[in-house]
């Protein structure tokens, strides 16, 4: 299932990562991980936030993908389904047919 990932990032711990020379390496990897359909970062309710769209196959992944958002950056994490113009399309379809 299409997911959004929206990543808040503690200021702090974020910019622990980033003095020391070590945010690049763990996004790197949590790129590789997810495999992600797109990825955008920017400033978001006052704080470093990345938007990730990423195909969830199972509810069992939530814990291993956001721990590591958790553990290094006190990442608070929303996740949740989205579509994309061609899915609402369909779905209106199939509302209309029902």
């Amino acid at each position: 299932m299409r997911t959004m990932l929206v990543i808040h990032m503690d200021t702090q711990k974020a910019s622990e990562l980033i003095r020391d020379n070590e945010m690049e390496q763990f996004m790197q990897s949590a790129m590789g991980r997810l495999r992600p359909e797109a990825a955008y970062f920017g400033p978001h309710k006052g704080v470093r936030t990345g938007f990730i769209v990423m195909d969830l196959e199972d509810p069992s992944q939530l814990p291993s993908i956001s721990e590591p958002f958790f553990s290094r950056l006190n990442a608070t994490i929303e996740a949740f389904p989205v579509m994309t113009v061609d899915d609402v399309r369909t779905g209106l379809q199939r509302y209309a047919s029902a």
